[in-house]
């Protein structure tokens, strides 16, 4: 696979994602979008916001492995999701990195993800997170420090989408799927800088940023329940 680097900070190579992820991103989108809207009713509020080019980081609760299809098939840019290793196993491993996903290993320092990330960053691209780390209550109570460093190292802004309706109930068909065309609800909010402007690294900086990001995403998250009508006690 071919790859256009150029000089970064302090001179480091930067390998941007190559003209064939970039594509294959998009027809992950476009697989999403026949997928996402013909099996189910997604309810898509905020769009607008997401800023039209440049470097962007996603930021979506996660309570339902449909949430990442679900906003890659919503989103108004392709998204190249951070996705555990775990998922791709085998025909899905092929897919997966086809349609531009990032597999990351959570149980280490995974520096071959998070040079990927930074590069999709760096082209400008759209990289998406769940920043609490993995499946749960969805509602942001526990980050991960990853967010803010990928924010606070690229200076992209955060966009917090919420995700609701996912996982009020099972599927009658499909036990491990939301009611087929039940209403799913995505809420884009509104995007947001992560650093304090100091351009600051340390782990001080990222620890005072993780906090910033903490109190935005669950301020979303509240809004978002009051504009769909869901009630607060919804673990989504």
């Amino acid at each position: 696979m071919r790859r256009h680097a150029r000089r970064g900070e302090a001179g480091r190579e930067v390998n941007h994602p190559s003209v064939s992820s970039e594509r294959g991103a998009e027809v992950g989108r476009r697989i999403g979008v026949g997928l996402m809207y013909g099996l189910w009713k997604p309810r898509v509020l905020g769009a607008w916001k997401v800023p039209a080019t440049g470097p962007v980081i996603f930021a979506v609760n996660h309570s339902h492995n449909i949430d990442g299809p679900m906003v890659m098939g919503v989103a108004p840019r392709p998204t190249h999701f951070l996705i555990k290793k775990e998922a791709f196993i085998g025909p899905l491993d092929p897919f997966l990195t086809g349609i531009g996903q990032l597999k990351v290993d959570r149980e280490t320092t995974d520096r071959t993800a998070i040079t990927r990330a930074l590069d999709v960053l760096s082209a400008g691209g759209v990289l998406g997170i769940f920043p609490e780390g993995t499946r749960g209550e969805g509602d942001f109570a526990s980050l991960r420090a990853g967010l803010a460093y990928f924010a606070v190292r690229s200076g992209a802004p955060i966009v917090p989408i919420a995700v609701l309706g996912s996982s009020d109930r099972p599927g009658r068909l499909i036990k491990g799927l939301p009611p087929l065309r039940s209403r799913i609800d995505v809420v884009f909010g509104d995007p947001f800088e992560a650093g304090d402007g100091s351009g600051r690294r340390t782990r001080k900086a990222l620890d005072e940023a993780t906090e910033r990001i903490q109190k935005q995403l669950t301020a979303h998250l509240e809004n978002a329940r009051r504009l769909t009508g869901r009630r607060a006690t919804l673990s989504s």
